[in-house]
């Protein structure tokens, strides 16, 4: 099952902005932004502000040189500096978390190996809250992976500041445990000729739930953001964006791609774009793709594009979810491969372009059979 259509009017450059998680109002599941969450799932992150319960860690190797990383208390001016909730959940974990995990890239460094750190949880029956502040100095390049793996419940918050020039490569990937649960708000601010690449990948969980927004400070910057995900039968893998194109002459393209199979798995993207009408020489795009790959499972995908001004450079969307493309099963299965491994290819094949994009050849690779590991189980 799937759906795809367009949302009422959106109001992005109007909606509540707070840290107090007491100026939201409490969850219905009636409200536009929550209509698809399954709010009972999410446990105790949707009730009145609880104290936290639970933990996460995080583990990471020796890091190269001019990367460092450490932690910060709340008072520290860079945390809030870039992300402000936008919904309850984001506030609570703004209001629960103690400090903030800190990296740090110096200005001008250029680091060749990737740096990986791991988010891991032990227990899914407390509530955990977590805040990463990322900072990638001026003219700086890296690329940085955030994993999330073991059981939890978690709210969290990330902070990504690219200052002017900079690179930035991030990964994130959501490979829980099968009964963790995890809201999450990553926020990007982009400064002048600033460029992100960003790569977002969810496999495990009971529900995860991500919310990714992009600001631009200065002409030029540029955002990309791609993302994989594939549900299994109970699964509810929901992803969220909203970029704000709020300064003149900068790009954006989001490009998501998602399979499920099993009875109630369920996947939803909302792409939102905002184009104020300062933003003159915009150009930008985003398309999401789904792939059903047996009865009972249910994709919902919209995009929306905002626009207020007409002098721009581009934009556009697109949606799409469907079935095997049996033309290419014809194709494969004409040329003597087996139906199950042609099935195989296909989806490999439809998740190769996004996967291909992650600068680790070792994370490449384990990513390709987890993704084997799930067709082999669903029959493909």
């Amino acid at each position: 099952m799937t759906t795809q259509a367009s949302a009422p009017p959106s109001t992005k450059s109007q909606a509540l902005r707070s840290y107090d998680v007491a100026d939201f109002p409490a969850l219905t599941g009636l409200e536009e932004e929550w209509r698809f969450t399954p709010l009972k799932r999410l446990r105790g992150l949707t009730g009145a502000a609880p104290a936290a319960t639970g933990a996460v860690r995080h583990e990471y190797a020796d890091l190269p040189a001019g990367v460092t990383v450490g932690r910060i208390g709340r008072d520290d001016p860079r945390v809030g500096s870039v992300l402000t909730p936008v919904d309850r959940i984001s506030a609570l974990a703004y209001g629960g978390a103690g400090e903030a995990l800190l990296v740090e890239v110096a200005a001008d460094a250029v680091v060749e190996a990737p740096v990986t750190l791991r988010v891991v949880g032990d227990d899914a029956g407390g509530l955990a809250f977590g805040h990463t502040f990322v900072d990638v100095g001026r003219f700086a390049e890296v690329v940085l992976v955030l994993e999330h793996v073991g059981a939890a419940t978690l709210a969290d918050n990330v902070e990504v500041a690219v200052a002017d020039g900079a690179k930035l490569t991030l990964v994130t990937v959501a490979d829980w445990a099968a009964d963790a649960v995890q809201a999450q708000h990553l926020k990007v601010r982009l400064g002048r000729d600033a460029k992100v690449s960003h790569i977002q990948v969810s496999l495990g969980g009971d529900l995860v739930r991500q919310y990714t927004t992009v600001e631009y400070t200065g002409r030029g910057g540029e955002a990309e953001l791609h993302g994989v995900y594939f549900a299994d039968g109970g699964q509810h893998l929901e992803h969220r964006q909203l970029v704000d194109h709020n300064v003149p002459d900068c790009r954006s393209y989001v490009g998501y791609r998602g399979a499920l199979q099993g009875e109630q798995a369920h996947t939803v993207w909302v792409g939102d774009v905002l184009i104020r009408a300062e933003a003159t020489g915009t150009d930008t795009y985003e398309i999401n793709r789904n792939l059903l790959l047996s009865d009972g499972a249910r994709a919902d995908s919209v995009p929306n594009l905002e626009i207020e001004t007409g002098e721009i450079a581009g934009a556009g969307h697109a949606s799409a979810t469907g079935r095997f493309d049996d033309e290419q099963l014809f194709y494969l299965m004409a040329r003597g491969i087996p139906a199950d491994e042609a099935r195989r290819l296909v989806v490999r094949g439809f998740f190769a372009e996004v996967i291909n994009k992650i600068p680790v050849e070792s994370l490449r690779e384990r990513l390709g059979d987890a993704i084997e590991a799930r067709l082999s189980k669903g029959g493909a």
